[in-house]
């Protein structure tokens, strides 16, 4: 049996193939898989963290790190002890078939739109239905309340240590990865958490908008984030790395957007912020930012991926979009293994 690892809140066990590759060990996997060395790639989106692992132009697998934003069943079956599930009605509601599976907002998540842009054929399945080879067509690992630190979403406040402490963390995890093999890392920022329905209900906005303390503390960790992104560029000179400015995205007028309704979800939530049990949610989603407390709606999931596919304005993305970084032409050094 692989050991197992845990991964924010979720237990990852590496998938052994039929000789010495593990699902993490990104090049002994393609050699097996395909008779040859593949680059790897990390796509972060906003909590989440994923590979998009490449061995030809046609060919690509994607495998995925994240949180709730990103979670497309994994906590429905992987973690029991949790309130952070969400595999009931109106979860789901606009997905494909109408049914709740897992992701929390009422469609497609950001890493599914993104999928799409990629040109994959399906979206990518959760780790806790995958088997054997079924990895190759893609794993989504991410887990509904993960985080960078076990204890992240609960220093929020404490602004500049705390984001000193998150970067750190992360950029050994970033380290960790480019020495399995991931060669296209995209780094996605921290988004305007203050703006979460959730956060002005629990924090009230003292007159602004959204919760400026934690839009500061968000604003604290991307400053950082960029300057890591910098210092890996030049460090590993034969991988790429990018920053997808999240907040500037947001920052926007939503009715520009097509949005009328920014300062609370969609549905009516409960004591942890998700949608009450099978109660209907609004009928106009498209019209609205957030789906419950915390989550984006499909509407705004589309918008956020398209423009870190292929960025509406400079601000978007730094230095490139993804739509260039899986273009671009790394040679990279020999792959551990």
């Amino acid at each position: 049996m692989a050991p197992t690892r845990r991964l924010g809140l979720c237990r990852v066990r590496p998938i052994k193939t039929s000789t010495r590759a593990f699902i993490l060990y990104c090049n002994g996997l393609w050699d097996e898989a395909i008779g040859g060395g593949g680059d790897c790639s990390i796509f972060g989106f906003k909590h989440a963290t994923a590979f998009f692992c490449s061995w030809k132009a046609t060919s690509a697998l994607f495998l995925l790190f994240g949180d709730s934003l990103a979670d497309n069943g994994n906590n429905n079956v992987l973690i029991i002890d949790t309130l952070a599930k969400v595999n009931y009605n109106p979860y789901g509601i606009d997905f494909p078939g109408g049914a709740a599976t897992g992701r929390f907002n009422n469609g497609r998540t950001t890493v599914d739109v993104l999928s799409e842009l990629l040109g994959l054929d399906n979206y990518i399945p959760p780790f806790a239905f995958v088997n054997g080879s079924d990895i190759l067509k893609g794993v989504n690992y991410a887990c509904g309340a993960a985080g960078i630190r076990k204890e992240s979403g609960s220093n929020w406040v404490q602004e500049s240590a705390w984001a000193n402490i998150l970067i750190k963390q992360y950029s050994w995890e970033i380290l960790r990865l480019y020495k399995y093999g991931a060669r296209k890392v995209a780094l996605v920022g921290l988004g305007l958490i203050g703006c979460t329905p959730s956060a002005i209900s629990s924090y009230g906005t003292n007159g602004s908008a959204c919760v400026d303390v934690l839009n500061i503390a968000a604003q604290q960790f991307n400053q950082r984030l960029i300057s890591l992104v910098d210092q890996l560029n030049s460090n590993l000179t034969d991988a790429k790395f990018i920053y997808i400015n999240s907040f500037e995205m947001g920052s926007g007028d939503p009715a520009a957007a097509g949005f009328t309704v920014s300062n609370v979800g969609c549905c009516a939530v409960n004591e942890v912020g998700q949608c009450h049990l099978d109660r209907a949610p609004c009928k106009n989603r498209t019209e609205y930012v957030f789906w419950d407390g915390f989550h984006p709606t499909e509407a705004l999931n589309r918008i956020t991926a398209i423009r870190s596919y292929s960025a509406f304005s400079p601000a978007d993305t730094y230095p490139m979009d993804i739509s260039r970084l899986v273009q671009l032409q790394i040679n990279p050094s020999t792959l551990a293994t």
